[in-house]
């Protein structure tokens, strides 16, 4: 029976090795087996750039490279991988897709996303979404050199963490009028996003259902989605 794979914020770096090393079983283990990989964002905890070479994301890039000879693997950025770009994603064989993609799939209209956006009432966020996003602020931060790169993104998930710690958890969840909202103007029955790290199959109305992917960091969060409908999994580390 063809299935799809889904997983998202894994954000691997290499201060994980145990992250890793469940990333690379589960390429190994899941190879060949499924109809596609859809990557909701979030493959790394930072990403400063694809001239940012090393041995760990060259090692990411050649299992994600390797599995994608056999399954089709699609990515969507995340709010801490959003500058991987078009280099990076050919290394891997991945697909880059647009923050929102609709298919088909098992008689089902789907709404891929990280998620991110929907969180719109965490308000300081959008703001700072919205700048990322841009061409001129991403042409901006990918001049500098690395080193500053480096820096301004530490400066940037520290600052994320304080400002967490200050917000309900409601706020930094997804907003309920525009969940509905995105899935009444997609149409999908399976609107299926990551980022909240609150593994969960809500049931909507008309048999819709809203399918949220966990982290990687305590839960190896997997969902899998089939004729049968979705299932979500919890790889043991």
């Amino acid at each position: 029976m063809p299935s799809i794979l889904v997983i998202a914020d894994l954000h691997l770096s290499s201060d994980r090795p145990d992250i890793t090393q469940c990333f690379l079983d589960f390429l190994q283990a899941e190879s060949n087996q499924h109809s596609s990989l859809y990557i909701l964002g979030d493959l790394f905890e930072s990403w400063i750039g694809d001239d940012d070479i090393n041995q760990f994301s060259t090692s990411i890039a050649d299992s994600i490279q390797k599995f994608s000879q056999h399954t089709p693997v699609f990515f969507i950025h995340g709010n801490r991988d959003f500058l991987l770009g078009k280099k990076y994603a050919k290394r891997c064989g991945m697909t880059l897709l647009p923050e929102s993609f609709i298919t088909t799939e098992f008689n089902k209209t789907i709404l891929f996303m990280h998620g991110d956006q929907l969180c719109i009432d965490d308000v300081d966020y959008q703001q700072f979404r919205t700048k990322s996003r841009s061409w001129w602020w991403q042409t901006l931060m990918l001049s500098l050199p690395l080193f500053l790169r480096r820096k301004k993104a530490a400066k940037y998930r520290a600052i994320s963490k304080k400002s967490q710690m200050d917000k309900s958890e409601a706020i930094m969840d997804v907003a309920e009028r525009e969940v509905q909202r995105v899935m009444s103007n997609s149409k999908c029955d399976w609107l299926v996003h990551g980022h909240t790290h609150r593994p969960n199959i809500h049931d909507r109305p008309q048999n819709k259902q809203r399918i949220v992917v966990g982290d990687w960091y305590t839960q190896g969060s997997v969902l899998v989605l089939s004729d049968k409908g979705p299932e979500l999994k919890a790889l043991p580390f």
